[in-house]
C-alpha cells in the first residue's frame, strides 16, 4: 500500500510538471514571432480563444493601408501586442503596428521591396528586401541596428534560433549570421534558389530550386543528407514534426506539384503525395495532420504518418498562401481568407480578402495569436479579425 501511495505522488508530480510546463509554454501574450512559428509547423498550440464553436462570428477590426500600388504578400509576425510585416510599397517599408489597433508605430525603410516575412527574437526584427541586404531593426523603436549583404535580392523569411539568423538569396546560397551583429558564420550554395529554412535539432532544412532538399549541420553548415525530387522545391518551405520533413514541389512543365515526406535524419522518403497544382504553400502540421494548399485551388489535409488524404476544400482560386492552424481550425487566404474546420474541412467561416491574383506570385499567410487572425493582402492591406 505505501508502494502505491508513492507511486500515486510520482505521478501527480509528473502531472504537475507536465500542466507547469504547458502553462509556460503558453503564456497569456502568446507570440507569433516567425514564419513557421517556433515549432516550424504553422501551428498555434496556445491559441484558446477562437475555436470551431466561434470563429463564424469573427469580425473585421482594422485594416491598415499601405497604399493602392502596392501588395502586402510578407506574412505577419505578432510579438508583445505588435504586428510586423514588409510591403512591396516603392521604398520597401518594414512596419510595427499596435495589433489592438492598427496603429502606426513605426516604418523603416530599405531601398526595395520586402516580400520576405520578418522574424523577432530577443528584441529584434529581422528581415530581407530586395535590396540584396538582411536588416535587424529594433522591434521597439524601428532603429536599424546592422546589414548584411547577401549578394542578390531575397525573398525568403528568416529563422532565427539560438543566436543564428538563417536567410537565403536567390544566388542560391543558404547563409548563417551572427544575430546580434550580422557576421557571417557560413554559408551554403545550392545551385537553384533556395526556400526558407526550417531548423530543428540543430538541423537546417530547406528545399532548392535544384530539385533538392538539403539537411545541414545547423552550427558548421556542412551537409548531411540530400533527397533529389524531380522538380522545384524552393516556393514551399519545409516544416519538421515527429522527426519527418514535410516539403512541397512545383514542376514547370506539367502545372502539378508534391508533397514530400523525408525522414529527418537520413532524407530517406516515407510517402509522397501528388496535386493537380503547383506547391507554393508551406506546409503546417498540428496534431498529425498535414495541411497544405495548391494552385489546383484547393487545400488538402493528409495522414502525417501515411500520406492519405483525409479531407480537401475547394476555394475559388489559387491557394499559394500557407495554412495556420489553431485549436481546430485552419485558416489560409485565396480568393478569400477562409476558416476550415481542421478535423472535416468544413467551412466555418470567409472574409473577401484577396491573396495572390495568379499563379506566379506570392500571398501573405495568416497568424493566430491571442483571438486575433492578421494576413496582408495584395490590395496593399493588413487585416485583422477577432470576436467583437
Amino acid at each position: 500500500m505505501k508502494n502505491i501511495r508513492i507511486l500515486v505522488l510520482i505521478l501527480c508530480a509528473c502531472f504537475v510538471s507536465v500542466a507547469w510546463g504547458e502553462q509556460l509554454t503558453c503564456p497569456a501574450d502568446t507570440p507569433w514571432g516567425q514564419f513557421h512559428r517556433h515549432n516550424m509547423q504553422r501551428w498555434n498550440p496556445c491559441e484558446k480563444v477562437l475555436n470551431v464553436n466561434n470563429v463564424g462570428s469573427l469580425q473585421l477590426k482594422w485594416s491598415y493601408p499601405t497604399g493602392k500600388d502596392n501588395a502586402v504578400v510578407s506574412s505577419p509576425a505578432v510579438v508583445n501586442g505588435v504586428v510586423y510585416f514588409g510591403a512591396t510599397d516603392y521604398d520597401g517599408n518594414l512596419y510595427a503596428l499596435k495589433a489592438s489597433t492598427g496603429a502606426k508605430l513605426w516604418s523603416y525603410i530599405t531601398s526595395k521591396v520586402v516580400a520576405s516575412s520578418p522574424a523577432v527574437a530577443n528584441g529584434v526584427v529581422y528581415v530581407g528586401s530586395y535590396d540584396d541586404f538582411v536588416y535587424a531593426v529594433n522591434a521597439r523603436t524601428g532603429a536599424g541596428l546592422w546589414g548584411t549583404d547577401l549578394g542578390d535580392l531575397i525573398e525568403t523569411s528568416p529563422t532565427v534560433v539560438n543566436g543564428v539568423v538563417y536567410l537565403g538569396a536567390v544566388t542560391g546560397c543558404l547563409s548563417a549570421l551572427n544575430a546580434s551583429t550580422g557576421a557571417d558564420l557560413w554559408r551554403y550554395c545550392t545551385n537553384g534558389s533556395p526556400s526558407s529554412a526550417a531548423v530543428a535539432n540543430g538541423v537546417v532544412y530547406l528545399g532548392s530550386g535544384d530539385g533538392n532538399v538539403y539537411a545541414l549541420n545547423a552550427i558548421t553548415g556542412a551537409k548531411l543528407w540530400s533527397y533529389a525530387t524531380a522538380n522545384d522545391v524552393s516556393e514551399s518551405s519545409p516544416a519538421v514534426a515527429d522527426g519527418v520533413v514535410y516539403v512541397g514541389s512545383t514542376d514547370d512543365s506539367s502545372f502539378t506539384g508534391t508533397l514530400y515526406a523525408l525522414k529527418a535524419s537520413t532524407g530517406a522518403l516515407l510517402w509522397s503525395y501528388p496535386t493537380r497544382g503547383r506547391l507554393y504553400s508551406s506546409p503546417a502540421v498540428a496534431n498529425g495532420v498535414v495541411y497544405v494548399g495548391s494552385v489546383d485551388k484547393n487545400v488538402y489535409a493528409l495522414n502525417a504518418k501515411t500520406g492519405a488524404k483525409l479531407w480537401s476544400y475547394t476555394t475559388g482560386s489559387f491557394v499559394t498562401s500557407s495554412p495556420a492552424v489553431a485549436n481546430g481550425v485552419v485558416y489560409v487566404l485565396s480568393d478569400n481568407l477562409y476558416a476550415l474546420k481542421a478535423s472535416t474541412g468544413a467551412l466555418l467561416w470567409s472574409y473577401p480578402v484577396s491573396g495572390s491574383t495568379n499563379v506566379c506570385c506570392l500571398s501573405s499567410s495568416p497568424a493566430v495569436v491571442n483571438g486575433a487572425v492578421y494576413v496582408g493582402s495584395v490590395d496593399g492591406n493588413v487585416y485583422a479579425f477577432g470576436l467583437k
